[in-house]
């Protein structure tokens, strides 16, 4: 059971974004299967809608959001800081550190990975990796959100005799810009309330919390 205690954190969530991504699709099946009912068209098979643009649309524009909201922490938790909030660094640490904080090189310890024993452009992706990694799933779910969004668009298009757009022209619609945002103000007003509340208010036992007791003032608890 060992396994499963030291990672009992990702396989939850990771069970509940299956659930959750599971339900959504039923939902959204059984929704665009009504709406073709309504416009006396064949019903679509599940598999069918699975692979649909409607609902990769639903789905990737919850995930470019999610993504663009973990890449702006990062970035700005590097250089910025908020006194008492445990998701920051304490007023003077900002910056990226220097070697011996960041056990890298020649501080690298020999339990440390291999990339960040090595020199050059290995430990400058390493250094940066995870950055990186959110960058391009940010990027890729953009553009999968971009391009789904265009066939749907197109497709009600059809309906009402209206032609067709182009990839660039839906890029400049409302519709897109009112799917991008209404999920980018959701996400940041999450990070910051969690930046700000934490300062104030306690959770007994979370890593996302300052010990009960810990000053309001008092930031990142493992730098004091």
């Amino acid at each position: 059971m060992r396994p499963i205690r030291d990672n009992a954190l990702s396989l939850l969530f990771g069970a509940l974004f299956v659930l959750a991504l599971v339900g959504q699709s039923v939902a959204g099946w059984f929704e665009n299967n009504e709406r073709l009912a309504q416009h006396s068209l064949s019903p679509e098979s599940y598999t069918s809608f699975l692979t649909s643009s409607e609902f990769v649309v639903d789905v990737a524009e919850n995930w470019q959001s999610e993504f663009l909201q973990f890449f702006l922490f990062i970035v700005a938790t590097i250089w910025l800081v908020q006194r008492g909030s445990p998701e920051s660094k304490k007023p003077g640490d900002e910056g990226p550190g220097d070697d011996e904080e960041q056990l890298v090189g020649e501080y690298a310890r020999p339990d440390s990975p291999e990339w960040a024993r090595a020199r050059g452009i290995r430990q400058t992706i390493f250094s940066n990796s995870l950055l990186l990694v959110m960058g391009t799933v940010f990027v890729l779910s953009w553009l999968a959100q971009s391009l789904a969004g265009t066939v749907v668009m197109n497709s009600e298009n059809a309906q009402h005799d209206q032609p067709a757009i182009t990839w660039l022209d839906y890029l400049s619609t409302s519709d897109f810009w009112s799917r991008t945002l209404q999920n980018w103000q959701s996400e940041f007003l999450a990070v910051g309330a969690m930046i700000a509340l934490s300062i104030f208010l306690r959770q007994r036992g979370s890593s996302e919390s300052k010990p009960v007791g810990a000053p309001h003032h008092q930031s990142a608890v493992e730098s004091e």
